[in-house]
This record gives C-alpha cells, sequence and structure tokens, in this order.
C-alpha cells in the first residue's frame, strides 16, 4: 500500500521561503501524476501544482511565479519550493497521486510576522 509522508512546514515571516517534501513508499510513483494540495483553516482543501511523469508542470493562479513543484523519480520524492511566501498561503500542505485518494496527513505552514 502506498503512503505519503509531508514534511518541511514551519513558521516564516512574510516574503520568506519554504521547501516541502513528500516521501512515498512503494514503486508505482514514478508512473503517475502527483500534486500537491492545501487546506487553510476554515476552507475547503485546493488544488496548488501538480506535475506529470514526464515533468509537464501546472499551478494554480495563486502561486504562479512563486511555487515551483519538481519530482525525483529514483527517491520517490516530490517538492515543493515556495518563495516570496504570502500570509495566505497559511494552510497545511497535502500531497496526493493524482486520482488516487491516498493523502498524507500534511505539513503546516505558516506565514506570519
Amino acid at each position: 500500500q502506498v503512503q505519503l509522508v509531508e514534511s518541511g512546514g514551519g513558521l516564516v515571516q512574510p516574503g520568506g521561503s519554504l521547501r516541502l517534501t513528500c516521501a512515498a513508499s512503494g514503486s508505482i510513483f514514478r508512473f503517475y501524476s502527483m500534486g500537491w494540495f492545501r487546506q487553510a483553516p476554515g476552507k475547503q482543501r485546493e488544488w496548488v501544482a501538480s506535475i506529470t511523469n514526464n515533468d509537464l508542470t501546472n499551478y494554480t493562479t495563486a502561486v504562479k511565479g512563486r511555487f515551483t513543484i519538481s519530482r525525483d523519480n529514483a527517491k520517490n520524492t516530490l517538492y515543493l519550493r515556495m518563495n516570496n511566501l504570502k500570509p495566505e498561503d497559511t494552510a497545511v500542505y497535502y500531497c496526493n497521486i493524482l486520482g488516487m485518494a491516498i493523502w498524507g496527513k500534511g505539513t503546516l505552514v505558516t506565514v506570519s510576522s
């Protein structure tokens, strides 16, 4: 069974940067598109970015130009580099194998001065 474990969240000041990591178990990682989602307090979970198995990327408008999604298939790992963070980026961030109802526990990102 595939498991996803997110890490790298924390408290950062506005304008700061973080890199999130999602470690996937199992051998199917390289065959699937992956995504990052986030859920802010009191809001529904929303899609942030996705990457196909051949490295095509897509981003929601709110993070385009600030966030970069990438993957390392040899390490079964997904990344999200977040620059110029804003208070509205505060949320629990989750990774997901697109099309599968498999979620990790998430990692909390708090952007505050």
